[in-house]
């Protein structure tokens, strides 16, 4: 059927065209008439009529061609062409030469390709006519276009799915879901190939389509999402205004249906039932219940509440905003032996509810919670809760301070035994019966050394004291008038020696340590041992003070410098209780304006002598002389000390270093050798030994002799080094017994006196060889300094060689 109508549409396509071509042709032999329009022409040129070129109409070629043979277009032909072949027509431009041929000599344009017009819709192209011959241009290049003209061969196509629509549930009929589009690549001028109407193939019993905007409807107002919560409707797209012949496309569209909040919640159950025991804290939760709602997101959201009078006050509903489920917890403690089994109603209902849908019915729902407590074992309980209880302070011990009381709350009713809990009773003050649960003192009570005690009182049951009650206690000691009053301080008041009758010289008060309830009052008195007192009276106030005043004219402190008054004071009780003060009262010289200048006689004595200028200056005496004391016992330690590091020096500070240069030759007297001899008495040392002739340093050796040997020291063979092995080992052990010295030797060694000195030692401390092995002529040639050195020794060495010859 296709086929045929495409061969149909082929036949009038061609009819059409060869329509066009004799109307062309009817057209240009109407203009030109028979003969008219030869080159050269008198008749033409004479009437002034203007000459053409060029003779075409405008070309058009069918697209989608199927033939076998090529489509003609059109015909190019100039008005100087005699038909004799002089002339060769040419094209160029799109398509020239491939798409489109053109014969040379007539000038039929033939399309040899299949076009397509949804592809391109025209093509441009450029005519020649040229000499055969010469193959000069015989018309100017004239540009023509071919259009390809279209045919309904592309059907409408959905561009911009997949469509996803939505529509709220029991929308009214006629309301608009979305809208749908085709397009058509075919020629919207040009026919009705272009021209797209719309309509349902599938889904037409709930929506419905415009045919001309492709707007989708409901169809129905009844669309239920708890029902049917989506649709698939199949929307078909056709040209040529739907008519016979036309081409079609088709899309699926989604329609999501929403929710609205149409339904009510619903409790699967009619009735819960829980359990719990008595002892559950406030707050713990019972369990669970749970309202069902067709509805989906924000429309399922609930609130839950308890609707009797017994359930709010004993249970609370709270929701979990997460799972929408009614929690019930305990709000006031339980008790299975007041009532067993508790009933709750719950009330559902949703947070958001539409108007519109009210007369659906009522949104909320009902059930009833069944909660049963459970009986376990309780301690016992205190009744009634009283924690106060008082006591006189002067009760004997073993009074009865007041009585507690405990009971089990359990049915089994089990004994209850008592205790008082020693960590708040350390010194055990209170006692309690264990089955009466009185409570007794058990030492003397006094209310100013406590006059409160907090207690704990523990109540068991008789056969399991793991069950325990605690209860606090407090006691309060009353007090009792057990204490005297007593002076608030030790009062001591000054009076001058010309104080006049009746003058004010002390106002004393007095403290109890009582606390009566009805408030302290005291009554002052002299003491009866003051009854023959005439120089002082003592004045009660009636404020619980008193005001001692003078009875007398002057006093004279030469004769009594100090009184003492003794003043008794009274409580009011009961039992009323006394004590006795002394006023110590001093005589004291004042000046004119009545300030006090001193309070003794000693005093008076002294001020009377000696001006407080001349006591300053005493004072600094005294000073003065306390420093030098001190000044001097300073230094006499610090010399002492120092006398004692002398003592205690080593052997290193017995060098003697001396760099002065002598005089000259003649200068004999420039420094006292025997200097160097009064550290070491050597002839001491040898005489020790009971040896030694003249020449080796004995008794009847003569000062020169001794002078010419010192730089010579020789070590002889019987000399005896105890006196300077036992000074060493003395400074050793003096030095390991002080731990606050440091550690080094008291005895150096100096060996080595450096390589750069031309002149060798005169050292005798390590000369090994003796006198008589030196040779002092060298010091000869030391200069004039050194002259009377060399003579010295030269004199030596030559009574050396005369004693041995």
């Amino acid at each position: 059927m296709a086929k045929g109508l495409q061969g149909f549409s082929w036949t009038m396509l061609l009819l059409f065209c060869a329509i066009q071509e004799l109307g062309a042709w009817a057209r240009h032999t109407a203009v030109e008439g028979p003969g008219l329009g030869q080159p050269g022409d008198p008749a033409l040129l004479a009437g002034g009529r203007v000459k053409r070129g060029w003779v075409w109409n405008q070309f058009f070629v069918v697209e989608e061609y199927t033939g076998t043979e090529p489509l003609y277009v059109g015909k190019i032909h100039s008005d100087s062409d005699e038909g004799d072949g002089s002339i060769k027509y040419t094209i160029s431009g799109e398509g020239a030469g491939t798409i489109f041929l053109i014969d040379e000599i007539t000038g039929d344009i033939h399309a040899t390709e299949r076009l397509d017009r949804e592809q391109k819709t025209f093509y441009t192209l450029r005519a020649q006519a040229r000499d055969r011959q010469t193959d000069q241009l015989l018309e100017p290049e004239s540009e023509f276009i071919i259009k390809v003209q279209d045919i309904n061969d592309s059907e409408p196509r959905f561009l911009e799915g997949p469509y996803i629509g939505s529509v709220a549930e029991l929308s009214p009929i006629g309301t608009s879901v979305m809208q749908v589009m085709a397009s058509d690549a075919d020629d919207p001028t040009y026919g009705s190939s272009a021209r797209v109407v719309y309509s349902v193939l599938e889904g037409e019993q709930h929506f419905t389509v415009d045919s001309k905007t492709g707007v989708i409807r409901t169809a129905v107002a009844d669309l239920d999402r708890e029902t049917q919560d989506r649709y698939e409707v199949v929307i078909r797209a056709t040209d040529m205004a739907g008519q016979l012949g036309g081409l079609s496309g088709s899309t699926t569209v989604t329609i999501v249906v929403t929710d609205v909040n149409d339904n009510p919640p619903r409790f699967p159950q009619k009735m819960y039932q829980f359990s719990i025991v008595e002892t559950a804290p406030v707050g713990t939760a019972i369990g669970r219940v749970k309202a069902e709602d067709s509805d989906v997101g924000e429309n399922t959201d609930m609130t839950y509440q308890v609707k009797d009078e017994e359930g709010v006050e004993m249970f609370k509903v709270t929701t979990d905003s997460n799972t929408q489920e009614a929690v019930i917890t305990v709000q006031k403690p339980l008790d299975y032996e007041s009532k067993k089994v508790h009933t709750v109603v719950v009330e559902a209902l949703n947070k958001f509810v539409d108007p519109r849908f009210v007369d659906l019915g009522t949104f909320r729902d009902q059930t009833i919670v069944r909660v049963s407590v459970l009986d376990v074992d309780e301690p016992p309980e205190f009744r009634p809760p009283s924690n106060l209880m008082e006591v006189q302070e002067d009760a004997h011990v073993g009074s009865v301070v007041g009585v507690v009381t405990a009971l089990d709350p359990d049915t089994a009713n089990h004994p209850v035994r008592y205790a008082i809990d020693r960590s708040t009773d350390t010194e055990r003050i209170f006692d309690i019966d264990a089955k009466t649960g009185a409570i007794v003192t058990g030492k003397v009570l006094d209310r100013e050394t406590a006059g409160w005690h907090n207690i704990t009182v523990l109540a068991m049951e008789a056969d399991n004291h793991s069950q325990v009650s605690r209860a606090s206690l407090r006691i309060r000691i009353l007090d009792v008038n057990d204490n005297p009053p007593e002076l608030a301080t030790p009062y001591e008041a000054a009076v001058c020696e010309d104080a006049k009758p009746g003058q004010l010289i002390q106002t004393i008060s007095v403290v109890d340590r009582d606390e009566p309830q009805s408030g302290h009052h005291f009554y002052f008195t002299l003491a009866p041992e003051a009854t023959n007192n005439h120089h002082f009276s003592l004045l009660d106030i009636q404020d619980n003070t008193a005001a001692v005043h003078t009875q007398r004219v002057g006093f004279n402190r030469q004769e009594q410098d100090v009184y003492l008054l003794p003043i008794l004071v009274v409580d009011s009780g009961p039992p009323a209780l006394s004590s006795t003060g002394t006023l110590t009262i001093r005589v004291c010289g004042c000046d004119s304006s009545g300030a006090i200048q001193s309070c003794n006689s000693t005093a008076y004595v002294v001020s009377a002598t000696l001006s407080p200028g001349a006591l300053i200056a005493l004072l600094v005496c005294v000073l003065i002389l306390v420093v030098l004391v001190l000044l001097i016992l300073t230094l006499k330690r610090h010399h002492k000390s120092h006398l004692t590091s002398e003592d205690d020096e080593d052997m290193r500070d017995n060098v003697i270093k001396y760099n002065d240069e002598g005089g000259g030759e003649q200068d004999t007297e420039a420094y006292d050798m025997s200097a160097l001899r009064s550290l070491y008495d050597f002839s001491e040392i040898k005489g020790g030994d009971g040896g030694g002739g003249p020449g080796e340093g004995g008794p009847g050796r003569n000062p020169a002799s001794e002078l010419h040997a010192l730089p010579q020291w020789v070590q002889s063979p019987d000399l005896d080094f105890a006196v300077f092995r036992d000074y060493i080992c003395r400074k050793v052990e003096q030095a390991d017994e002080d731990l606050s010295v440091p550690p080094y030797d008291s005895f150096q060694t100096y060996a080595f006196e450096g390589s750069d000195s031309p002149v060798p030692s005169l050292s005798s401390i390590n000369t090994w060889s003796s006198s008589s092995e030196q040779d002092f002529s060298y010091l000869g040639g030391w200069g004039p300094r050194f002259r009377q050195l060399a003579a010295l020794y030269a004199g030596r060495r030559g009574e050396e060689d005369g004693e041995d010859s």
